[in-house]
């Protein structure tokens, strides 16, 4: 009986090629990412352990030192790949297209659209999650997020308001106010809708932007002078 060589059992595997009924190492990359950020969500950064998170993944604690050389490093992979995801760059690209036409309200629910459409793809609010407990925690991802995503968007959004200001189309409001107010609006609504499960307005996605985008624009929009709050009234003087 001829015996068969044994070379096509024992040849290496290709160097880039996953073995049978394993993932490829951005594959376990992406894996490890996710279980992190929803383990990091529940108890933070400080109460995550790289062995729970292992355990989590079904692997060993030593592949996540494969692929991130410290804790700090897998937490700052989860910042990357949400960037990624939302990707302000690009809403900048389109803001301006708007801004070019002058067309306010386009703008304005396009900023409304894109934080709903990030809202939706947060499954289980993982991400909101997680930056709570790294602002509560004082680890820095929150802040580097914000810097890298929302400060670009934020500083485009007052410099629009105050041009729109000079042009006589919007009152005179304090621009980073007005932008902290719209972006608040919304985030509340989602937090609400995030965590208290019993908090619910019988509203579609679309007619909410809507609503918060006309909301902002009566608010800005140039009309009859309002009142200032900061002063007093003659009928306040007089009762004094």
């Amino acid at each position: 009986m001829v015996r068969r060589s044994p070379i096509a059992l024992t040849a290496p595997l290709e160097a880039d090629a996953p073995e049978p009924g394993r993932m490829s190492a951005e594959g376990r990359r992406k894996q490890l990412i996710e279980v992190a950020m929803r383990l990091f969500s529940q108890k933070g950064f400080t109460g995550t352990t790289t062995k729970e998170i292992a355990l989590a993944a079904n692997v060993n604690e030593a592949i996540i030192f494969r692929h991130f050389a410290t804790k700090d490093d897998l937490y700052a992979a989860i910042l990357d790949h949400k960037a990624n995801e939302v990707c302000s760059v690009d809403w900048l690209e389109e803001l301006r297209e708007y801004a070019a036409r002058r067309d306010d309200e386009g703008l304005f629910r396009l900023i409304a659209v894109k934080k709903f459409e990030h809202y939706r793809r947060d499954e289980h609010n993982n991400f909101m999650r997680l930056m709570f407990y790294s602002a509560l925690e004082g680890h820095g991802l929150a802040h580097v997020f914000l810097e890298r995503q929302a400060r670009p968007v934020h500083d485009f959004l007052c410099d629009y308001i105050k041009k729109r200001q000079r042009e006589g189309a919007f009152r005179r409001v304090h621009p980073g106010l007005a932008v902290s107010s719209f972006i608040g609006m919304l985030n509340h609504y989602m937090i609400m809708g995030a965590f208290f499960k019993n908090w619910k307005l019988d509203l579609t996605d679309k007619e909410a932007i809507n609503s918060f985008t006309r909301l902002l624009l009566n608010g800005l929009q140039a009309g009859p002078a309002a009142p200032s709050l900061n002063k007093r009234s003659n009928s306040t003087r007089k009762q004094e």
